[in-house]
């Protein structure tokens, strides 16, 4: 399969996810998961947010890839990966909450706020019940609570809801990518001043020379790694 292909076939896939980034299915994200299918690695069967639905889906996608309809070898989800539920929404205890932010960090959707030591709040039309906010919880703080009554898969979801969440992904990964510039380029300036400190120094022993260039050393390694960030 030619690369312009390829690509246009995971592009298909990817749309036909429901977008929870939950990892569900073994790969870092939908896209992951969809380039795994498009290239032969992955099967269909290994997104539960999706459901039956959603291999079915999948299978008529990737008919150029398999002789025979994925669905029909495959017609239900991976245990190893989950099972089909209703669609979730994360909720936090306010009682528990001791304001760690480690469910603000694990959210792929930034659908958690709050801040050091303050109560977090998951906000519900962003939520995509991932269940990535719960194993860092450590006071066990958050519960997943259905939304969709017996609806799962796709019968729970909708193309307007996977795509505000596939927008929500990119958005954050877009911040979490400035914010590392931001800090490399913070930590590059605080070396560049402190090896102007040090070159101002004026060793009056054969020791204060060795510790200078010890720390000449330490400081230039370090804006090596900062540029090579770049």
């Amino acid at each position: 399969m030619k690369i312009n292909q390829a690509n246009e076939l995971t592009d298909r896939l990817e749309d036909a996810l429901p977008q929870t980034q939950c990892t569900k299915c073994g790969y870092p994200d939908c896209r992951g998961y969809a380039e795994a299918m498009a290239s032969g690695d992955a099967l269909p069967n290994r997104c539960p947010p999706g459901g039956v639905e959603g291999i079915k889906r999948l299978s008529k996608i990737l008919i150029p890839i398999y002789p025979q309809d994925a669905f029909d070898l495959h017609p239900t989800i991976n245990p190893e990966c989950g099972v089909e539920r209703p669609r979730a929404v994360a909720f936090i205890d306010p009682q528990k909450c001791i304001g760690c932010t480690l469910c603000i960090q694990a959210c792929p959707v930034d659908a958690i706020v709050g801040a050091s030591k303050q109560m977090h709040v998951v906000l519900t039309d962003w939520c995509t019940g991932c269940d990535l906010c719960i194993p860092p919880c450590p006071v066990d703080c958050i519960t997943m609570i259905d939304v969709t009554g017996n609806d799962s898969g796709w019968n729970a979801w909708s193309p307007e809801l996977a795509q505000l969440a596939r927008s929500r992904y990119e958005a954050r990964d877009v911040r979490l990518d400035r914010e590392q510039r931001d800090n490399d380029e913070r930590l590059a300036k605080k070396a560049a001043a402190k090896l102007v400190a040090v070159n101002a120094e004026s060793p009056d022993s054969e020791a204060a020379l060795k510790e200078q260039e010890r720390k000449r050393a330490i400081i230039a390694a370090a804006i090596a790694r900062a540029q090579q960030k770049k």
